[in-house]
């Protein structure tokens, strides 16, 4: 068995990316982890035994500001983190990848699938929250944390996953605008749709708070291809993580990858 390699590679603008890749045949997968998150989480380390034991290539990594890789957290943005994993994906992983991307990273993996159709083959979602940053601000904050943003340029955002705040910036919540792609500001994609043609499975909670499972049945219907495939977990939460999450999402790649064997 192939040993997972760990290494860093330099990313945009001086940052360095900490990753983690095992060779195998077949196409590779590559993990994009949530908001706040890293790549040593239940998902990625249930997927990492997935790869040792089938021999298929598996890639992830930390977003700048995150987990083991160099910047400040704070500092982020929708546009930086989507550079760093395409530069992950360019600099790391070879040939055709199915991209598995949880929470924030369903909406990355969303774009980086519009950035790269001849590198991605197919998409597993977890959770997907693209334009997140939206409802954050909306729905999240409250009207003394959005002046804070406005005179402070950040503001503390207690979390149910951590006993520290995170820091939520006005630049965070500005540029990802640029990046939406199903509120107004649909990152080019208006009334035509997400304009991606390839596999894409989707697993959602419907007792998922921070995702309402309506949303991502709208965001099924978003997007173009016709083979879209959308899992509700009656009792699923955000995570997503328990053990039978953790088999539903390895058979839910399993079978994406039957289906891709079958159209070659």
């Amino acid at each position: 068995m192939i040993d997972e390699q760990h290494f860093d590679i330099p990313g945009p603008d001086g940052r360095r990316l900490a990753c983690r890749h095992r060779q195998g045949s077949g196409p590779g997968v590559l993990f994009c982890p949530g908001f706040h998150s890293d790549m040593l989480g239940s998902k990625a380390e249930a997927l990492a035994a997935w790869s040792a034991r089938t021999g298929r290539p598996f890639t992830r990594f930390d977003y700048s500001g995150h987990g083991a890789s160099s910047g400040e957290f704070a500092e982020g943005t929708i546009g930086a983190w989507l550079a760093d994993a395409l530069a992950v994906l360019d600099a790391v992983t070879r040939g055709p990848q199915v991209l598995v991307g949880s929470s924030m990273g369903g909406w990355l993996s969303l774009l980086m699938a519009l950035a790269r159709p001849e590198r991605v083959c197919a998409l597993l979602l977890i959770a997907p929250a693209p334009d997140f940053t939206d409802r954050l601000y909306r729905d999240r904050l409250t009207a003394a944390q959005r002046q804070q943003l406005d005179c402070e340029g950040v503001c503390l955002l207690p979390s149910e996953y951590d006993e520290a705040p995170w820091p939520i910036s006005r630049q965070l919540i500005d540029e990802a605008r640029q990046h939406f792609l199903c509120g107004e500001a649909s990152g080019g994609t208006g009334s035509e749709g997400i304009a991606l043609d390839m596999p894409v499975v989707m697993l959602q909670g419907q007792r998922d708070d921070s995702v309402p499972w309506q949303l991502t049945l709208e965001l099924a219907e978003r997007i173009r291809s016709p083979d879209v495939e959308l899992q509700l977990i009656k009792n699923g939460d955000h995570r997503l993580s328990e053990a039978p999450d953790l088999q539903r999402m390895v058979s839910a790649l399993d079978n994406l990858l039957e289906r891709l064997a079958a159209r070659a």
